[in-house]
C-alpha cells in the first residue's frame, strides 16, 4: 500500500486566498519530502470554502517543490470545458511534469455552477456530457483526423498542413496518454463501472461508509470483465485520517479542530442541500439528521487515534475490500495549528503505513 493526498482543498472562506495556496504548495513539498506517492488536486467553481478552479495551475507550481510525486486532477470536471481545451493542457502539463500526472475526471459541479457556463442540465446528465467529453479528448490525443458529431459536443481535428505549418502536435508526454482515474461517491456507483470498462484507476470517497466500499470493487470488476479487462489493481481509496502519538489526544484534537469544524460548518449546510441530502451519511436510513455529529464520524468514518490504532483499522479495512493500492488522506486547514497535521503525516509515513504493509504481508 502506498500513501497519497487529497487536496480539495479545505479552507475558510475569510481566508485570503493567496496565503492557502502558499500553504498548499508547502504541503506538497513536506509530503515529498515523506514518500508520499501522488496529490489529487480537486476542481471547484462557486463552493467558497473549496477554493481551487483550475487544478492544473496549481499542479503545475507544485511541480517546481516536489521531487517524486505525481499529481492527479482530482478531478476535472469535464461537462464545463471544451474536450479540445483540457486535451491540449493537460498534454502540456504532462510534458511539464515529464510524466508525473493522472488525469482525474468527473461529472459533478453544482447546479449554480451550470448556469454560470450556460449549461442546460435537462438535455443531458452532467456523467453524460463528461463520456462524451472523454471519448473526444482521447481521440483528440490518438492525432488522427476525425469528425464528431456528438449530443453535446461537435469537434474535428483535420488532416495536417506541413505546407502552411498547421497541424496537431500536443500529444501526451506518457504513452499513450495519462493514467485516467473516476471517483465513486455512491454505493454501487455504476460509474466505476465505465473504470473498468476501460481500464482506469478506481477512486473511492471518504464520504463513502466503510461498509460500501466492496460495491465498489463489485462494480469495476464487473466492468472491467465487460470490457475484457484485467480488474484494476491500484484502487484508490480516500479517508479523513488523523494520527498523534496518543489516542486520546489525537481524537481530541479531532473532535475540537478541523475535522469537526469543517464538518459543522461547511459538509452538513452542503449535503443537506444536495439531492441525497444528509443520507449518505447514515448507517441507518431512519436515523434523524441531528443525530449526525462530530462524534457519529469520529465513530463511522474518520480513522483517529495513535499509530497502532491507525494501522489496525486501516489494515480492517484492506481486508473487508480484498485490497487497495493507494490511501488518500483528505486534507484540511489546521491554520496556526499545522504542526499537528504534519506531525499525523510524519506518523503516517513513518510507523501507520510501515506497520499496515508489514500486517499485509505477512
Amino acid at each position: 500500500m502506498k500513501l497519497g493526498l487529497f487536496l480539495m482543498p479545505l479552507h475558510y472562506p475569510e481566508r485570503l486566498h493567496a496565503d492557502t495556496f502558499q500553504e498548499d504548495l508547502e504541503l506538497m513539498e513536506y509530503a515529498d519530502g515523506l514518500g508520499y506517492s501522488e496529490a489529487w488536486i480537486g476542481e471547484h467553481f462557486l463552493l467558497p470554502f473549496e477554493n481551487m478552479p483550475s487544478p492544473e495551475l496549481f499542479i503545475a507550481r507544485a511541480l517546481g517543490v516536489t521531487n517524486q510525486m505525481s499529481f492527479g486532477t482530482g478531478v476535472s470536471l469535464l461537462g464545463f470545458h471544451s474536450p479540445a481545451h483540457i486535451a491540449h493542457r493537460i498534454a502540456q502539463l504532462d510534458h511539464m511534469a515529464r510524466g508525473r500526472l493522472y488525469l482525474g475526471i468527473g461529472a459533478g459541479g453544482s447546479a449554480m455552477d451550470a448556469e454560470m457556463f450556460d449549461i442546460d442540465l435537462e438535455e443531458g446528465s452532467p456523467r453524460e456530457r463528461m463520456a462524451e467529453c472523454v471519448e473526444i479528448i482521447l481521440k483528440i490525443w490518438e492525432g488522427e483526423p476525425f469528425e464528431h458529431k456528438g449530443r453535446f459536443y461537435t469537434s474535428r481535428l483535420s488532416p495536417p498542413q506541413p505546407e502552411r505549418r498547421l497541424g496537431f502536435h500536443m500529444k501526451p508526454y506518457q504513452e499513450p496518454h495519462p493514467p485516467i482515474a473516476v471517483a465513486g461517491s455512491s454505493p454501487y456507483s455504476s460509474t466505476l463501472e465505465m473504470v473498468g470498462q476501460n481500464g482506469w484507476i478506481p477512486m473511492s470517497s471518504s464520504f463513502l461508509l466503510e461498509k460500501y466500499l466492496p460495491s465498489h470493487r463489485e462494480v469495476f470488476e464487473r466492468g472491467a470483465k465487460m470490457g475484457g479487462k484485467e480488474a484494476p489493481a491500484d484502487w484508490r481509496i480516500s479517508r479523513e485520517v488523523f494520527v498523534a502519538d496518543d489516542g486520546d489526544k489525537a481524537r481530541e484534537e479531532a473532535l475540537n479542530g478541523p475535522f469537526a469544524n469543517f464538518f459543522r460548518d461547511y459538509w452538513t449546510p452542503l449535503f443537506a442541500g444536495g439531492p441525497m441530502g444528509l443520507s449518505r451519511l447514515k448507517v441507518d436510513p431512519d436515523m434523524p439528521d441531528e443525530d449526525l455529529t462530530p462524534e457519529y464520524m469520529l465513530e463511522n468514518f474518520w480513522i483517529v487515534g495513535d499509530p497502532e490504532e491507525c494501522a489496525h483499522r486501516i489494515k480492517r479495512i484492506h481486508d473487508d475490500v480484498g485490497g487497495f493500492g493507494t490511501l488518500l488522506l483528505m486534507c484540511h486547514d489546521w491554520t496556526t495549528e499545522r504542526p499537528k497535521w504534519f506531525r499525523s503525516l510524519e506518523l503516517m509515513s513513518e510507523e501507520v503505513l510501515p506497520a499496515v504493509n508489514k500486517a499485509i504481508d505477512a
